[in-house]
């Protein structure tokens, strides 16, 4: 058995290659080609977040453009991102 690695808020990520956004009027669908699994994004910003992973050096440089009060709620949500494949550590 495998211990899960910790989601580093230090280092910077990007959407998995393998990994379509499909907009809705919810947000998104993430869907990964390779191992299939299926995320739906419920908030259009954190659509935004992850579509803009790749241009900052950090998730924690990324979330400075999300309010102070939801930035854990969007660290949480990248790390279950993170756990799934969908986005990378660059």
């Amino acid at each position: 058995m495998t211990a899960a690695v910790e989601f580093d808020t230090s280092l910077g990520y990007r959407l998995n290659p393998q990994v379509a956004l499909r907009p809705e009027p919810f947000g998104a669908l993430a869907y990964h080609f390779g191992n299939r699994k299926l995320s739906f994004l419920k908030v259009p910003e954190l659509v935004d977040l992850v579509r803009g992973l790749a241009d900052h050096a950090s998730v924690e440089e990324a979330l400075q453009e999300v309010s102070e009060g939801r930035r854990a709620q969007f660290r949480r949500a990248l790390a279950s991102l993170a756990a799934t494949d969908m986005i990378r550590p660059r």
